[in-house]
């Protein structure tokens, strides 16, 4: 193999100018590095988002689906209580007698004044 004679100033040079391209690809590779670090934030900050809006959505479901159930509680039990009262006031109203209930009636009170005017010994005021 034959040798080519170099100087020392260009084995210098060629030292620099590796070095300087070192250099560079190391600030391009630094470079990269902080543009895909930033896109990495961007996207995070983007799947953040996306899933906040998500736990919003679902939250906003839950409540309808709460205030559907309260409204329907509230109705049956507005329901109940309007039955409830309507009974009560049945109970309150008067009721007319039927002919067997006023037989009834006269024959307790006609016992009643019978159990009163008479004793063991007879009609009061009765000689003993």
């Amino acid at each position: 193999m034959t040798r080519i004679p170099v100087s020392p100033g260009a084995i210098a040079r060629a030292e620099e100018h590796a070095a300087v391209e070192a250099i560079a690809r190391v600030l391009d590779a630094e470079r990269s590095a902080r543009e895909r670090v930033a896109q990495a934030g961007v996207a995070a900050a983007a799947r953040e988002e996306a899933a906040r809006a998500e736990a919003r959505a679902i939250a906003e479901r839950i409540e309808r689906r709460l205030a559907s159930v309260r409204e329907a509680f509230a109705a049956r039990a507005a329901r109940a209580v309007a039955a409830a009262r309507e009974a009560v006031a049945s109970l309150d109203a008067p009721h007319p007698l039927t002919p067997a209930d006023t037989a009834l009636a006269r024959a307790a009170a006609t016992a009643l004044a019978a159990e009163l005017t008479t004793g063991a010994d007879g009609p009061t005021g009765a000689p003993r």
